[in-house]
C-alpha cells in the first residue's frame, strides 16, 4: 500500500481575545443596523395615518404671521457696487 491517510480533522488554532471581541462586535453592529432600518421603516407608516387629521386641524387653528419686507434686488446690488469699490 502506497500510504495511511490521515483523516483526523485538521488542526484549527482556537480564535485570540481580539478575534473574539471582533466578530461578536460585528454580529451586535449587524443586528443594531437591522433595529435601525426596522424602525426608520415600520412607525413612518403608523405616524402617517394617524397624525394627518390633528396636523390638519392644528393649521387652521392658527392665523399665520406677517413675514417682514423682502429686500428688493435694487437695494442688493447697491451693496454689491459698494463692496466692489
Amino acid at each position: 500500500m502506497a500510504g495511511v491517510l490521515d483523516l483526523s480533522a485538521p488542526e484549527i488554532p482556537e480564535p485570540t481575545f481580539l478575534e473574539s471581541v471582533l466578530r461578536y462586535g460585528l454580529f451586535l453592529g449587524a443586528l443594531f443596523q437591522i433595529i435601525c432600518i426596522l424602525a426608520v421603516i415600520i412607525p413612518s407608516s403608523k405616524l402617517q395615518e394617524s397624525d394627518t387629521e390633528p396636523f390638519e386641524h392644528r393649521s387652521l387653528d392658527q392665523t399665520k404671521k406677517p413675514k417682514g419686507p423682502v429686500p428688493s434686488r435694487d437695494r442688493n446690488q447697491r451693496k454689491r457696487a459698494r463692496k466692489r469699490d
